[in-house]
């Protein structure tokens, strides 16, 4: 491990916006801010939204400037890219954002049933090949559930057109509510924080012509079955190029 990432992971164990996690959290070991994370962690009561994936935390903390009436946490395994979005929080001092260093699958031991309004997907690897890795698959999906409102809200950001697809056919094979459906965010009317707010990845597929789509909708309650997608095409770049880093992003 390079110095630069020393530094960044010694500095970040003095910010108070950041929890760090084991690899693997077994959900019967609940961590002690399960079910609390409003009292305990950001001091007042609100809707609580999770940025899964969040990578430098574009979203995460975009949003908390945008909705200050929200609370928002950030979640990636990858310290060195949660180290950005914290730095700006503890340097401009946003009350209402936090992160959390684990895995997406650790979630139900910090979160309780109930406790999360709503979820941000933005720009997660498709998964070409490995459907239960997809950040939108049944399996994940299952996971979400356990501490999402029996209303709450999934929003998936993506370039990629089969993630997209899948995305929209599993909400409909499984009758799950669409609230909102766009292939083309900016050739869309409306939408206006969505367009706003631009993640690192999203600025480079923009930037080579790639089309953005959002997809919004509720996870609902029922045993859920992955769809039939055998029909669709896969996406027409490479997966692994869509997630070229530098060596700063890949711990």
């Amino acid at each position: 491990m390079g110095k630069n990432k020393l530094k960044k992971f010694n500095e970040m164990k003095g910010f108070r916006c950041v929890v760090e996690a084991p690899m693997y959290l077994p959900e019967p070991m609940a961590h002690e801010l399960r079910g609390a994370w409003n009292e305990k962690f950001f001091g007042r009561q609100a809707p609580i939204v999770l940025e899964l994936g969040c990578g430098k935390g574009e979203y995460t903390v975009g949003l908390a400037r945008k909705q200050p009436e929200r609370n928002f946490i950030g979640i990636d395994i990858k310290g060195a890219r949660i180290y950005t979005g914290a730095k700006t929080v503890e340097e401009e001092g946003i009350a209402n954002a936090g992160f959390l260093r684990t895995q997406i699958a650790n979630l139900p031991a910090f979160f309780a049933p109930g406790e999360i309004d709503e979820l941000w997907i933005t720009f997660p690897d498709p998964q070409l090949k490995k459907t239960n890795k997809r950040l939108t698959s049944t399996r994940f999906i299952d996971y979400y559930r356990k501490f999402l409102k029996p209303d709450g809200i999934i929003n998936l950001k993506t370039d990629s057109p089969f993630l997209y697809a899948y995305t929209r056919r599993l909400a409909e094979t499984n009758g799950l509510e669409i609230i909102e459906d766009t292939d083309d965010l900016y050739a869309t009317p409306g939408h206006e924080l969505e367009k706003e707010i631009k993640t690192f990845y999203e600025q480079q597929w923009l930037s080579r012509g790639k089309s953005i789509k959002l997809l919004k909708f509720r996870p609902g309650v029922l045993p859920l079955a992955e769809p039939d997608v055998s029909d669709l095409e896969p996406d027409d770049y490479r997966a692994a190029a869509r997630f070229n880093r530098s060596g700063d992003d890949r711990d």
